[in-house]
């Protein structure tokens, strides 16, 4: 007999196709999230990147309305000479902290250095920001998005948000094909019982007819 599969009900296949896409973004979290974290044990003194990518989350209001206290922001790696006048770069303002602020001047005299200055703040950087000191140009904010980014490279956040919704869609999928299994075992099953009556049926014709 040839294989027969069980078809999924529109419901089950809206559950699917949403499942597998939730998964392959919970699989590029962990990814990124185990990334940085790997980075970080190897390189202490640096900012862990991903491909160039750099994630910051905004603790101050220096840069509002721009940026936000609580935002996720997302910078680049990209060459000194290419940053201008007005542009938004994060920088390293001392060993472990990093600041976001707008590019006021642009100077090449001994050596290439960017003035800057908070947006919210009437003064501008009291020390110049060196090639050395760069992490990165400001490229996109997620609002109100960096208090949970935060949680989320937490053992209980990566728990919570990424490893239990992961296990449940894998504990889901097993149920499901199981259970389509099950379908189609009964319903061969019911078809060879099926079969079998009409071959014992036109076998006591016969019989009959002799």
């Amino acid at each position: 007999m040839g294989e027969e599969k069980v078809p999924k009900t529109a419901l089950g296949k809206a559950i699917s196709v949403i499942g597998v896409t939730v998964c392959a973004f919970l699989v590029l979290v962990l990814i990124v999230n185990v990334t940085f974290i790997i980075r970080s044990y190897i390189y202490p003194d640096k900012v862990p990147d991903f491909f160039g990518y750099k994630p910051f989350i905004v603790l101050s209001g220096s840069m509002e309305p721009t940026i936000l206290a609580g935002d996720l922001i997302v910078t680049k790696v990209v060459a000194p000479e290419q940053i201008v006048k007005d542009d938004i770069i994060a920088f390293r303002a001392e060993k472990n902290t990093v600041v976001t602020h707008r590019v006021t001047d642009v100077r090449t005299e001994d050596g290439l250095t960017f003035l800057t200055k908070g947006d919210a703040n009437t003064g501008a950087d009291a020390k110049a920001v060196s090639v050395s000191d760069l992490e990165g140009i400001y490229l996109w904010r997620a609002a109100g998005v960096g208090r949970f980014a935060m949680f989320l490279q937490t053992p209980l956040g990566m728990l919570l948000f990424v490893i239990t919704p992961l296990c449940l869609f894998i504990l889901y999928d097993i149920t499901s094909r199981n259970r389509r299994n099950r379908k189609k075992a009964d319903r061969e099953a019911q078809l060879e019982a099926e079969l079998a009556a009409l071959r014992a049926a036109k076998g006591g014709d016969k019989k009959i007819e002799l």
